[in-house]
Protein backbone atom coordinates (compact mmCIF):
# COMPACT_ATOMS: atom_id res chain seq x y z
CA UNK A 1 0.00 0.00 0.00
CA UNK A 2 2.78 2.52 1.20
CA UNK A 3 4.80 1.88 -2.34
CA UNK A 4 1.01 2.78 -4.30
CA UNK A 5 1.08 5.98 -2.31
CA UNK A 6 4.31 6.71 -3.44
CA UNK A 7 4.39 6.23 -6.87
CA UNK A 8 1.16 8.20 -6.83
CA UNK A 9 3.07 11.18 -5.59
CA UNK A 10 5.70 10.47 -8.38
CA UNK A 11 5.46 12.27 -11.49
CA UNK A 12 5.01 10.84 -14.62
CA UNK A 13 7.90 10.76 -17.44
CA UNK A 14 6.57 9.88 -21.49
CA UNK A 15 10.06 8.88 -22.65
CA UNK A 16 11.25 9.73 -26.07
CA UNK A 17 14.30 8.31 -27.88
CA UNK A 18 15.67 8.52 -31.56
CA UNK A 19 16.74 5.10 -33.70
CA UNK A 20 19.49 6.64 -36.26
CA UNK A 21 20.91 4.27 -39.07
CA UNK A 22 24.31 3.88 -37.71
CA UNK A 23 22.95 3.03 -34.23
CA UNK A 24 21.75 -1.24 -33.96
CA UNK A 25 17.81 -1.00 -33.03
CA UNK A 26 18.71 -2.95 -29.82
CA UNK A 27 21.44 -1.01 -29.04
CA UNK A 28 18.87 2.05 -29.08
CA UNK A 29 16.02 0.22 -27.27
CA UNK A 30 18.72 -0.83 -24.82
CA UNK A 31 19.47 2.98 -24.04
CA UNK A 32 15.93 3.50 -23.51
CA UNK A 33 15.62 0.67 -21.17
CA UNK A 34 18.80 2.46 -19.38
CA UNK A 35 16.90 5.96 -19.31
CA UNK A 36 13.92 4.07 -18.01
CA UNK A 37 16.20 3.07 -15.13
CA UNK A 38 17.62 6.92 -14.62
CA UNK A 39 14.41 8.15 -14.57
CA UNK A 40 13.72 5.46 -11.68
CA UNK A 41 16.50 6.40 -9.75
CA UNK A 42 15.64 10.11 -10.32
CA UNK A 43 12.14 9.29 -8.87
CA UNK A 44 10.07 9.82 -11.57
CA UNK A 45 7.79 7.00 -13.22
CA UNK A 46 7.87 5.95 -16.64
CA UNK A 47 4.17 6.39 -18.43
CA UNK A 48 5.18 4.90 -21.36
CA UNK A 49 7.60 5.44 -24.36
CA UNK A 50 7.97 6.10 -27.83
CA UNK A 51 11.08 5.40 -30.31
CA UNK A 52 11.21 7.11 -33.92
CA UNK A 53 13.71 5.61 -36.44
CA UNK A 54 14.90 8.19 -38.68
CA UNK A 55 17.58 9.41 -41.05
CA UNK A 56 18.98 12.09 -38.61
CA UNK A 57 17.67 14.16 -35.76
CA UNK A 58 15.54 16.81 -36.33
CA UNK A 59 17.67 20.11 -35.54
CA UNK A 60 14.24 22.03 -34.23
CA UNK A 61 12.31 19.45 -32.23
CA UNK A 62 14.71 16.52 -32.33
CA UNK A 63 12.14 14.42 -33.55
CA UNK A 64 9.91 14.92 -36.74
CA UNK A 65 7.06 17.68 -36.55
CA UNK A 66 4.45 15.20 -37.30
CA UNK A 67 6.25 13.20 -34.56
CA UNK A 68 5.77 15.84 -31.78
CA UNK A 69 2.11 16.18 -32.59
CA UNK A 70 1.84 12.28 -32.13
CA UNK A 71 4.59 12.70 -29.03
CA UNK A 72 1.74 15.40 -27.73
CA UNK A 73 -1.39 13.34 -28.14
CA UNK A 74 -0.03 10.17 -26.11
CA UNK A 75 1.31 12.17 -22.84
CA UNK A 76 -1.89 13.59 -22.76
CA UNK A 77 -3.33 10.01 -23.24
CA UNK A 78 -1.22 8.49 -20.61
CA UNK A 79 -1.06 11.63 -18.17
CA UNK A 80 2.47 12.34 -18.59
CA UNK A 81 3.57 15.15 -16.54
CA UNK A 82 6.56 15.76 -19.05
CA UNK A 83 8.68 14.37 -21.58
CA UNK A 84 12.30 12.97 -20.89
CA UNK A 85 14.79 12.71 -24.30
CA UNK A 86 17.00 10.15 -24.34
CA UNK A 87 19.46 12.17 -25.72
CA UNK A 88 20.99 16.17 -25.21
CA UNK A 89 19.04 18.80 -26.39
CA UNK A 90 19.81 22.01 -27.54
CA UNK A 91 18.53 24.81 -26.07
CA UNK A 92 16.65 25.57 -28.99
CA UNK A 93 15.14 22.07 -29.38
CA UNK A 94 14.34 21.85 -25.94
CA UNK A 95 12.49 25.52 -26.21
CA UNK A 96 10.74 24.38 -29.42
CA UNK A 97 9.71 21.31 -27.78
CA UNK A 98 8.08 22.63 -24.71
CA UNK A 99 6.39 25.24 -26.70
CA UNK A 100 4.76 22.97 -29.33
CA UNK A 101 4.29 20.61 -26.49
CA UNK A 102 2.77 22.48 -23.51
CA UNK A 103 4.55 20.19 -21.02
CA UNK A 104 7.96 20.26 -19.27
CA UNK A 105 11.05 18.49 -21.79
CA UNK A 106 14.06 17.24 -19.95
CA UNK A 107 17.11 15.72 -21.50
CA UNK A 108 19.22 12.45 -20.52
CA UNK A 109 21.64 15.11 -19.23
CA UNK A 110 18.84 16.91 -16.83
CA UNK A 111 18.24 13.17 -15.48
CA UNK A 112 21.75 12.71 -15.04
CA UNK A 113 22.59 16.10 -13.24
CA UNK A 114 19.45 15.56 -10.95
CA UNK A 115 20.26 12.12 -9.98
CA UNK A 116 23.95 13.42 -9.65
CA UNK A 117 22.47 15.66 -7.00
CA UNK A 118 20.56 13.54 -4.77
CA UNK A 119 23.19 11.60 -4.12
CA UNK A 120 25.97 13.62 -3.90
CA UNK A 121 27.43 13.14 0.15
CA UNK A 122 31.38 14.10 0.44
CA UNK A 123 32.18 18.48 -0.52
CA UNK A 124 34.10 16.80 -3.43
CA UNK A 125 30.86 15.38 -5.40
CA UNK A 126 29.03 18.32 -4.14
CA UNK A 127 31.64 20.75 -6.01
CA UNK A 128 31.44 18.67 -8.28
CA UNK A 129 27.63 18.34 -9.42
CA UNK A 130 27.23 22.12 -9.09
CA UNK A 131 29.44 22.98 -11.36
CA UNK A 132 28.24 20.70 -13.89
CA UNK A 133 24.94 22.08 -13.28
CA UNK A 134 25.63 25.58 -13.84
CA UNK A 135 27.61 24.35 -17.33
CA UNK A 136 24.43 22.79 -18.41
CA UNK A 137 21.99 26.00 -17.10
CA UNK A 138 24.59 28.88 -18.81
CA UNK A 139 23.72 28.22 -22.69
CA UNK A 140 19.77 27.63 -21.33
CA UNK A 141 19.43 30.46 -19.49
CA UNK A 142 17.40 32.29 -22.05
CA UNK A 143 14.84 29.18 -21.78
CA UNK A 144 14.93 29.58 -18.21
CA UNK A 145 13.56 33.07 -18.61
CA UNK A 146 10.72 32.55 -21.12
CA UNK A 147 9.08 30.83 -18.22
CA UNK A 148 10.47 33.15 -15.22
CA UNK A 149 9.36 36.02 -17.23
CA UNK A 150 5.64 36.40 -15.67
CA UNK A 151 7.00 36.69 -11.88
CA UNK A 152 7.56 39.96 -10.32
CA UNK A 153 10.51 41.96 -10.95
CA UNK A 154 11.95 39.70 -13.34
CA UNK A 155 12.56 36.42 -11.28
CA UNK A 156 15.57 34.97 -10.38
CA UNK A 157 17.86 31.72 -11.11
CA UNK A 158 18.79 29.74 -8.17
CA UNK A 159 18.35 33.24 -6.14
CA UNK A 160 20.58 34.66 -8.78
CA UNK A 161 19.80 38.25 -9.89
CA UNK A 162 19.19 41.68 -8.26
CA UNK A 163 18.74 45.00 -9.76
CA UNK A 164 21.78 46.08 -7.04
CA UNK A 165 24.39 44.08 -9.16
CA UNK A 166 23.05 45.27 -12.66
CA UNK A 167 25.57 47.73 -14.63
CA UNK A 168 24.54 50.18 -16.80
CA UNK A 169 22.26 49.31 -19.68
CA UNK A 170 22.85 45.60 -18.79
CA UNK A 171 19.91 43.22 -18.73
CA UNK A 172 19.03 41.10 -15.75
CA UNK A 173 19.89 38.12 -18.55
CA UNK A 174 23.35 39.34 -19.13
CA UNK A 175 23.76 39.93 -15.32
CA UNK A 176 22.95 35.92 -14.54
CA UNK A 177 25.05 34.97 -17.28
CA UNK A 178 28.15 36.92 -15.70
CA UNK A 179 27.40 35.71 -12.32
CA UNK A 180 27.60 32.26 -13.22
CA UNK A 181 30.13 32.47 -14.92
CA UNK A 182 32.21 33.76 -11.78
CA UNK A 183 30.88 30.54 -10.06
CA UNK A 184 31.78 28.67 -12.17
CA UNK A 185 35.53 29.81 -12.32
CA UNK A 186 35.36 29.96 -8.04
CA UNK A 187 34.16 26.25 -8.37
CA UNK A 188 36.99 25.28 -10.66
CA UNK A 189 39.74 27.24 -8.37
CA UNK A 190 37.63 25.04 -5.40
CA UNK A 191 38.07 21.86 -7.24
CA UNK A 192 41.78 22.54 -7.88
CA UNK A 193 42.29 22.77 -4.32
CA UNK A 194 40.28 19.90 -3.09
CA UNK A 195 42.63 17.74 -5.96
CA UNK A 196 45.48 19.08 -4.09
CA UNK A 197 44.41 17.57 -1.00
CA UNK A 198 43.25 14.19 -2.53
CA UNK A 199 46.75 14.46 -3.75
CA UNK A 200 48.45 14.87 -0.43
CA UNK A 201 46.19 12.35 1.16
CA UNK A 202 47.23 9.76 -1.56
CA UNK A 203 50.53 10.20 -0.87
CA UNK A 204 49.82 9.12 2.47
CA UNK A 205 48.94 5.69 1.75
CA UNK A 206 51.62 5.16 -1.40
CA UNK A 207 53.17 2.57 -0.17
CA UNK A 208 50.20 -0.20 -0.59
CA UNK A 209 49.77 -1.75 -4.15
CA UNK A 210 46.37 0.12 -4.83
CA UNK A 211 43.43 -1.93 -6.71
CA UNK A 212 40.85 0.28 -8.52
CA UNK A 213 37.12 -0.72 -9.36
CA UNK A 214 35.83 0.37 -12.17
CA UNK A 215 32.75 -0.94 -14.86
CA UNK A 216 29.54 -0.11 -16.51
CA UNK A 217 27.02 0.73 -14.06
CA UNK A 218 25.23 -2.04 -12.19
CA UNK A 219 28.20 -4.49 -12.83
CA UNK A 220 28.45 -5.56 -9.98
CA UNK A 221 31.53 -3.65 -8.55
CA UNK A 222 29.89 -2.52 -5.04
CA UNK A 223 28.97 -6.15 -4.34
CA UNK A 224 32.27 -7.58 -5.10
CA UNK A 225 33.90 -4.74 -3.23
CA UNK A 226 31.79 -6.06 -0.65
CA UNK A 227 32.47 -9.11 -1.11
CA UNK A 228 36.10 -8.90 -0.94
CA UNK A 229 36.78 -6.60 1.96
CA UNK A 230 34.30 -7.70 3.82
CA UNK A 231 33.19 -4.08 4.65
CA UNK A 232 29.46 -2.78 4.63
CA UNK A 233 29.47 -1.11 1.55
CA UNK A 234 26.14 0.47 -0.34
CA UNK A 235 24.49 -2.35 -2.85
CA UNK A 236 21.89 -0.97 -4.75
CA UNK A 237 19.93 -2.02 -7.69
CA UNK A 238 20.01 1.67 -9.10
CA UNK A 239 22.27 3.33 -11.34
CA UNK A 240 24.64 6.06 -8.99
CA UNK A 241 23.71 4.79 -6.22
CA UNK A 242 26.92 6.64 -5.00
CA UNK A 243 28.97 9.27 -6.97
CA UNK A 244 32.02 8.69 -4.44
CA UNK A 245 34.89 6.53 -4.14
CA UNK A 246 35.28 4.16 -1.47
CA UNK A 247 38.48 2.75 -0.62
CA UNK A 248 39.26 -0.18 1.81
CA UNK A 249 41.94 -2.50 2.82
CA UNK A 250 41.80 -5.89 1.68
CA UNK A 251 44.15 -9.00 2.97
CA UNK A 252 45.07 -11.41 0.47
CA UNK A 253 46.67 -14.18 2.51
CA UNK A 254 48.47 -13.41 5.68
CA UNK A 255 50.17 -9.85 6.03
CA UNK A 256 49.96 -8.82 2.22
CA UNK A 257 47.29 -6.51 1.98
CA UNK A 258 46.40 -4.17 -0.52
CA UNK A 259 44.23 -0.92 -1.18
CA UNK A 260 40.55 -1.46 -3.08
CA UNK A 261 38.83 1.43 -4.10
CA UNK A 262 35.09 1.10 -6.02
CA UNK A 263 34.50 3.62 -8.09
CA UNK A 264 31.51 5.82 -9.76
CA UNK A 265 30.20 2.92 -12.52
CA UNK A 266 29.98 4.52 -16.38
CA UNK A 267 26.83 4.66 -18.69
CA UNK A 268 26.18 5.34 -22.32
CA UNK A 269 26.30 8.74 -23.60
CA UNK A 270 27.86 10.63 -20.51
CA UNK A 271 27.46 13.88 -21.57
CA UNK A 272 30.84 15.60 -21.99
CA UNK A 273 30.77 18.28 -19.27
CA UNK A 274 29.52 15.84 -17.22
CA UNK A 275 32.34 13.60 -17.30
CA UNK A 276 35.32 17.04 -17.49
CA UNK A 277 33.24 18.10 -13.98
CA UNK A 278 33.60 14.44 -12.39
CA UNK A 279 36.77 13.62 -13.70
CA UNK A 280 37.79 13.71 -9.95
CA UNK A 281 35.59 11.15 -8.84
CA UNK A 282 37.69 8.54 -10.91
CA UNK A 283 40.81 10.81 -9.82
CA UNK A 284 41.28 6.93 -7.87
CA UNK A 285 41.00 4.73 -11.00
CA UNK A 286 44.31 7.39 -12.05
CA UNK A 287 46.18 6.45 -9.42
CA UNK A 288 45.74 2.57 -8.95
CA UNK A 289 48.19 0.17 -9.82
CA UNK A 290 45.63 -2.13 -11.30
CA UNK A 291 42.40 -1.98 -12.38
CA UNK A 292 39.80 -4.91 -11.87
CA UNK A 293 36.83 -3.91 -15.47
CA UNK A 294 34.04 -5.58 -14.02
CA UNK A 295 31.70 -6.75 -16.82
CA UNK A 296 27.97 -8.14 -16.26
CA UNK A 297 28.25 -11.43 -17.91
CA UNK A 298 24.15 -11.78 -17.81
CA UNK A 299 23.75 -8.83 -20.01
CA UNK A 300 23.32 -9.78 -23.44
CA UNK A 301 25.04 -7.19 -25.07
CA UNK A 302 27.95 -6.81 -22.67
CA UNK A 303 30.21 -6.24 -25.16
CA UNK A 304 29.25 -2.99 -25.96
CA UNK A 305 29.42 -1.84 -22.45
CA UNK A 306 33.07 -3.17 -22.34
CA UNK A 307 33.49 -0.76 -25.17
CA UNK A 308 32.10 2.06 -23.06
CA UNK A 309 33.97 1.29 -20.11
CA UNK A 310 37.36 1.24 -22.72
CA UNK A 311 36.49 4.34 -24.25
CA UNK A 312 35.95 6.57 -20.85
CA UNK A 313 39.83 4.61 -19.80
CA UNK A 314 41.17 6.17 -22.46
CA UNK A 315 39.57 9.22 -22.39
CA UNK A 316 41.42 8.79 -18.34
CA UNK A 317 44.82 8.11 -20.55
CA UNK A 318 45.02 4.68 -18.85
CA UNK A 319 45.41 2.36 -22.08
CA UNK A 320 48.76 1.42 -20.89
CA UNK A 321 47.55 0.31 -17.16
CA UNK A 322 47.30 -3.14 -15.93
CA UNK A 323 43.49 -4.55 -16.48
CA UNK A 324 42.24 -7.51 -15.05
CA UNK A 325 38.96 -8.56 -16.60
CA UNK A 326 36.23 -9.95 -13.89
CA UNK A 327 33.79 -11.26 -15.85
CA UNK A 328 30.86 -11.17 -12.92
CA UNK A 329 27.61 -13.00 -12.32
CA UNK A 330 28.47 -16.15 -13.47
CA UNK A 331 25.80 -17.77 -11.95
CA UNK A 332 23.35 -16.43 -13.96
CA UNK A 333 24.68 -17.77 -17.15
CA UNK A 334 25.04 -21.41 -18.57
CA UNK A 335 28.25 -22.54 -17.87
CA UNK A 336 29.58 -23.52 -21.70
CA UNK A 337 29.05 -20.08 -22.59
CA UNK A 338 31.11 -18.91 -19.18
CA UNK A 339 33.65 -21.10 -20.62
CA UNK A 340 33.89 -19.76 -24.06
CA UNK A 341 33.94 -16.40 -23.17
CA UNK A 342 36.99 -16.85 -21.03
CA UNK A 343 38.35 -18.83 -23.44
CA UNK A 344 37.85 -15.81 -26.36
CA UNK A 345 39.07 -13.13 -23.94
CA UNK A 346 42.22 -15.18 -22.63
CA UNK A 347 43.63 -14.46 -25.87
CA UNK A 348 43.97 -11.10 -25.31
CA UNK A 349 43.89 -10.15 -21.61
CA UNK A 350 43.83 -11.29 -18.42
CA UNK A 351 40.56 -12.19 -17.58
CA UNK A 352 38.30 -14.44 -14.78
CA UNK A 353 35.00 -15.45 -14.20
CA UNK A 354 33.01 -14.61 -10.70
CA UNK A 355 29.79 -14.22 -8.96
CA UNK A 356 30.26 -11.68 -6.60
CA UNK A 357 26.76 -11.88 -4.89
CA UNK A 358 27.44 -15.91 -4.78
CA UNK A 359 31.07 -15.76 -3.68
CA UNK A 360 32.33 -18.24 -6.42
CA UNK A 361 35.41 -17.44 -8.33
CA UNK A 362 36.68 -15.17 -5.34
CA UNK A 363 39.93 -17.05 -4.45
CA UNK A 364 40.72 -17.12 -7.88
CA UNK A 365 40.10 -13.38 -8.31
CA UNK A 366 42.43 -12.95 -4.62
CA UNK A 367 45.06 -14.97 -6.36
CA UNK A 368 44.81 -13.28 -9.75
CA UNK A 369 45.43 -10.12 -8.04
CA UNK A 370 48.18 -11.30 -5.72
CA UNK A 371 50.05 -11.87 -8.92
CA UNK A 372 49.97 -8.62 -10.18
CA UNK A 373 51.16 -7.42 -6.77
CA UNK A 374 53.72 -9.59 -6.28
CA UNK A 375 55.13 -8.54 -10.06
CA UNK A 376 55.21 -4.94 -8.35
CA UNK A 377 57.23 -6.30 -4.83
CA UNK A 378 60.76 -7.13 -4.66
CA UNK A 379 62.94 -9.32 -1.98
CA UNK A 380 65.09 -7.32 0.20
CA UNK A 381 68.06 -8.69 2.41
CA UNK A 382 68.45 -6.63 5.43
CA UNK A 383 70.13 -6.72 8.57
CA UNK A 384 68.57 -4.89 11.53
CA UNK A 385 70.18 -4.70 15.56
CA UNK A 386 68.33 -7.28 17.84
CA UNK A 387 68.04 -3.92 20.01
CA UNK A 388 65.78 -2.14 17.31
CA UNK A 389 62.62 -3.84 17.91
CA UNK A 390 60.15 -1.46 17.22
CA UNK A 391 61.90 -1.74 13.44
CA UNK A 392 61.49 -5.44 13.43
CA UNK A 393 57.92 -4.97 14.37
CA UNK A 394 57.40 -2.89 11.59
CA UNK A 395 59.39 -5.34 8.91
CA UNK A 396 57.13 -8.26 10.17
CA UNK A 397 53.68 -5.89 9.50
CA UNK A 398 54.71 -4.21 6.01
CA UNK A 399 56.18 -7.45 4.42
CA UNK A 400 56.58 -10.94 3.79
CA UNK A 401 59.39 -12.44 6.08
CA UNK A 402 61.35 -14.93 3.49
CA UNK A 403 63.98 -15.76 5.82
CA UNK A 404 65.33 -14.90 9.23
CA UNK A 405 67.94 -15.64 11.23
CA UNK A 406 70.55 -14.19 14.56
CA UNK A 407 73.87 -13.52 13.96
CA UNK A 408 75.79 -12.07 17.18
CA UNK A 409 73.33 -8.96 17.87
CA UNK A 410 72.13 -8.56 14.53
CA UNK A 411 68.55 -10.20 12.97
CA UNK A 412 69.59 -10.93 9.04
CA UNK A 413 66.07 -11.09 6.91
CA UNK A 414 64.90 -12.07 3.32
CA UNK A 415 61.79 -9.70 2.91
CA UNK A 416 59.55 -9.44 -0.08
CA UNK A 417 57.44 -6.07 -0.38
CA UNK A 418 56.12 -4.06 -1.96
CA UNK A 419 58.17 -1.47 -4.27
CA UNK A 420 57.03 1.66 -2.89
CA UNK A 421 57.64 0.24 0.96
CA UNK A 422 61.34 -1.56 -0.44
CA UNK A 423 62.63 1.82 -0.99
CA UNK A 424 62.01 2.86 1.60
CA UNK A 425 64.21 0.74 2.98
CA UNK A 426 67.00 0.32 0.93
CA UNK A 427 67.50 3.99 1.64
CA UNK A 428 67.97 3.01 5.19
CA UNK A 429 71.20 1.90 6.71
CA UNK A 430 69.85 -1.95 7.26
CA UNK A 431 69.83 -2.96 3.56
CA UNK A 432 72.95 -5.47 2.42
CA UNK A 433 73.48 -5.39 -0.66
Amino acid sequence: MGDQSTAKRRERALLVGVALPDIPLWDAEDSLDELSRLTDTALLVEAGRVLQSRERVDPTCYIGKGKVEEVKKLAGDLQADMLVFDNELSPAQMRNLEKRTDMRVLDRSAVILDIFSQHARTRTAQVQVELAQLNYLLPRLTRMWTHLSRQAGGGAIRGMGSAGVRGPGETQLETDRRMIRRQINALHAKLERIGKQMETSRKGRSDRFKVALVGYTNAGKSTLMRALSGSDVLVEDRLFATLDSTTRAVELEAKHKVLLTDTVGFIKRLPHHLFASFRATLEEAVEADLLLHVIDLSFPHYESQIKTVDGVLRDLKLEDRPVLKVFNKIDQIDPGQEREILQAHAEREDAVAVSAAQGIGLDALRTRIMSYSQANSIELNLQVPQAEGRLLAQLHGEGHILDERYEDNDVLLTVRMERHQAERWQLARFAVS
